[in-house]
């Protein structure tokens, strides 16, 4: 009974674990494209069209995203609650590549990223 009781206890405390390390994200640099959040789900683009393109696109308010050479898209989120966009910080990068480090979260196969420090990929 105790040893039950005792595998029980083990396996909630691992379980906890892991969800308070996935609430915390987990360290990641994310090298890729940024372009459109559109135009990299519906048009199945490996880059961007043009600089220029990606540029009027999140001037009309689409998010701009992340999208790695393995075709994963990262969708930038912010840190708090409530969320803000993330598009001051990709825009001067719009269209170009980048390396971004933060902390990743994957939900359902989506991933996001809080992005800590983005600058053009060297």
């Amino acid at each position: 009974m105790k040893t039950t009781v005792l595998c029980v206890a083990l396996i909630l405390c691992a379980g906890l674990a892991l969800a308070m390390a996935d609430a915390k994200g987990t360290p990641l640099t994310v090298k890729g494209w940024v372009l459109d959040s559109a135009c990299a789900y519906t048009k199945g683009l490996e880059k961007p069209i043009s600089r220029d393109c990606a540029l009027a696109c999140a001037k009309k308010g689409s998010p701009l995203v992340i999208l790695r050479d393995d075709g994963t898209i990262f969708l930038p989120i912010g840190a708090d609650t409530p969320a803000t966009g993330q598009n001051e910080k990709l825009l001067p990068f719009a269209g170009k590549r980048v390396a971004a480090s933060g902390r990743s979260f994957t939900r359902s196969g989506s991933q996001a990223l809080v992005i800590d420090k983005v600058e053009a990929e060297k």
